[in-house]
């Protein structure tokens, strides 16, 4: 069973990002601040849930959230600062969009940078302890997804649409054969045989 909060306090947004690991495309993040009595029998950490679950959660969360906020932050992005910042930077831009401010913020994963002067903690696999991050991991995942989907339709040759810009076998087959799209994140290993030059 998910814990509803952490702090104790009221107003706790619960934060999340989808595609750290991605080769190609946006790192998304959500946040989401949810009702103190909000429950529902499916709602856990994206990874676990089917996608048709997470597409049904995803109206569930927005209708019922006391607010919530998605951010991208996009490839070039990604390449000029890093994907740890980048994700960092995404979870801040979706807790600015929040249309009320949180007074405390729980994280999941172990690295964040305190946003304004709100209180903050981190929560190692948060996503499957509170409900607030599995929510933020859910609208995180799901809004990746459609986006990877729609730019599957202009660059087929990736497959996007089934693996949503992670490095699957055939994703990096695509590479090899057409080469890397504007979507492509460049400071990555797309390749495995690709060996970075020490300068």
């Amino acid at each position: 069973m998910l814990s509803i909060n952490y702090s104790g306090n009221v107003l706790e947004a619960g934060t999340d990002e989808a595609g750290r690991g991605c080769l190609a495309g946006p790192v998304v993040a959500a946040a989401v601040i949810l009702p103190n009595n909000f429950n529902h029998p499916f709602l856990n950490d994206s990874k676990q849930l089917s996608e048709k679950k997470r597409q049904l959660l995803r109206p569930i969360i927005e209708e019922n959230a006391i607010a919530f906020a998605v951010a991208f932050i996009d490839e070039k992005k990604i390449d000029k600062i890093n994907i740890l910042q980048a994700s960092i930077l995404a979870m801040h831009k979706a807790i600015g969009k929040l249309k009320i401010k949180p007074e405390f913020i729980i994280v999941d994963g172990n690295k964040f940078k305190t946003y304004k002067d709100i209180p903050h903690q981190t929560i190692v696999k948060g996503d499957s302890k509170f409900l607030s991050i599995a929510a933020a991991s859910i609208l995180a995942k799901t809004y990746r997804d459609e986006f990877m989907e729609k730019i599957d339709a202009a660059y087929p040759d990736y497959n996007w649409k089934k693996n949503k810009g992670y490095p699957t076998k055939e994703h990096r087959e695509g590479i090899r054969e057409f080469g890397i799209t504007k979507y492509h994140r460049k400071s990555f290993r797309l390749l495995p045989e690709q060996i970075k030059l020490i300068l």
